[in-house]
Order: C-alpha cells, then sequence, then structure tokens
C-alpha cells in the first residue's frame, strides 16, 4: 500500500486497481436478471480520499456468541454434513485485516433457503437458518461450522441448478470497504451451465473456489475447507452487484 498527499497534508492510504481484463461484468447476458439491474453506462473509478478509506467499522457489537456455528438453531442440530469453512481475510498487500465483520447465508443440505421467496419443494430444516457472522481476529482469520449447502434450481434457463455455495458479506477497516461474493465448492459438476460462476473472467475463478482441507478437517466430526477473501487490489476476490432481494 503507498501514500499520497492531500491538499491538507493528510496522507492517505492507495489500493491497488484490480486488472480490468479480470473484472467480473455488471452485466452479463447469460445471467438473465442482469440485464435489469446492470447499469447501462461504463462504471467509473473514483478517486481514494479520505472518505473511502475511513469511517465506521462494523464489529464486535454486532456478534452474539455461537453466530459462527450454524449447526444449531432453535433447540436442535441441523441435518447435513458438517463443514468447517475458514481462511483470512486480506488487503491488496496481502496483509491481514483484523476486525472485519464476515456475515454467511446459504441454503441448507436440501438446497433450500429459509426465505418468503424460495417455494421449490425441498424440506426446511428447523434447527438450520442459514445464517452467521463472525469478527476476523487479530491475523484476519474467520472460521465458521456449518452444512455444506445442496444445489438448487432456479429459473435463469432450461434445467438450471446452482452450484453449491455460500454467500459471504464482509466489511474492511473502512465502511466503504464492503464485499459481497459467493463461495463455491472445488469440482462441482454444475460449474459448466453457472452463468453467475462463469460470469467470472476465466483467470479469476479460482478465486471463488474454496479449497479442501485435510489437515483441518476434524476427525470424527467435520470436513474442512479453506478461503482466504482479498477485499481490495489485483487480486481481489470476485464481487457481486447489489441483488435486489434475490437469494441465487
Amino acid at each position: 500500500m503507498t501514500g499520497t498527499t492531500s491538499e491538507r497534508g493528510l496522507r492517505l492510504p492507495r489500493y491497488l486497481r484490480e486488472d480490468a481484463a479480470q473484472r467480473t461484468p455488471v452485466g452479463f447476458p447469460g445471467y438473465r436478471s442482469t440485464a435489469l439491474r446492470a447499469p447501462l453506462r461504463t462504471p467509473v473509478d473514483l478517486p481514494h480520499r479520505l472518505t473511502e478509506v475511513t469511517g465506521p467499522v462494523l464489529g464486535e457489537d454486532r456478534v452474539r456468541p455461537g453466530d459462527a456455528d450454524l449447526t444449531l438453531r432453535n433447540g436442535g442440530e441441523a441435518i447435513g454434513q458438517r463443514i468447517l469453512v475458514h481462511g483470512r481475510v486480506l488487503d491488496s498487500d496481502g496483509r491481514p485485516v483484523p476486525g472485519a465483520l464476515v456475515e454467511v447465508w446459504q441454503a441448507n443440505a436440501a438446497g433450500r433457503y429459509r426465505h418468503v421467496v424460495d417455494n421449490w419443494p425441498a424440506p426446511l430444516d428447523p434447527h438450520f437458518d442459514g445464517l452467521g457472522r463472525v469478527v476476523t481476529d487479530s491475523l484476519g482469520r474467520y472460521e465458521f461450522l456449518t452444512v455444506k449447502p445442496g444445489a438448487y434450481p432456479w429459473s435463469n434457463h432450461h434445467n438450471a441448478w446452482r452450484p453449491a455455495h455460500i454467500h459471504f458479506s464482509l466489511f474492511g477497516r473502512a465502511f466503504t470497504q464492503r464485499l459481497v461474493t459467493q463461495m463455491y465448492f472445488p469440482d462441482d459438476p454444475l460449474f459448466g451451465q453457472d452463468p453467475i460462476y462463469n460470469s467470472i473472467p476465466a483467470a479469476a475463478r479460482h478465486r471463488a473456489v474454496s479449497r479442501f482441507s485435510l489437515e483441518r478437517t476434524q476427525d470424527d466430526w467435520a470436513l474442512a475447507f479453506e478461503w482466504d477473501v482479498v477485499l481490495r487490489g489485483s487480486e481481489q476476490t470476485p464481487f457481486e452487484t447489489d441483488d435486489d432481494g434475490d437469494v441465487a
């Protein structure tokens, strides 16, 4: 991270710009709903001023004990394959981002969200709401215990099924440093027909896919998947635009 001097003598951090060729387009013909919500004009990169690099940080007061364990809700245990999802939140220089608020939401093991518009005939799990949050530690690390989400159908195209994925929302050191993205699982057979995954330029798709970790897998308890998230810069994790209430 390098600095620049403002008119008032403040030295502000600068973030590496992502390679334009590896940016996920906000409008992608294969992903039908982007035609309704993508901007018609080319986005403009704004300079990093004081408001972009400082501001309120969302953190510990929003996190309660047990929020990082999605397998225990409403007095019971969720159904499905337990998984430990862990990793680090990093800045554009590869440095850890401590105190970042990490929130997740996902479908249950049958591929159904606890959401008013999700009504496909898969069972709801009374002990799984699919919501979790945690604050990164001093080394930028986060960890969730959950169940592996199932694939589910959606109406984007004929016989369309979403690969298993977990949605992430992250806040970095400043209020404007927010990333909304999806974590996928390795070797999913549905990657080839998923327009959201395929809207990511091929050279950057690996950033959205977690890695199986036998080292962190817990004996007789849970498989482990590792996924680091980069908030800004040339290695930035592919992110989404506003979803307008979609659960895809």
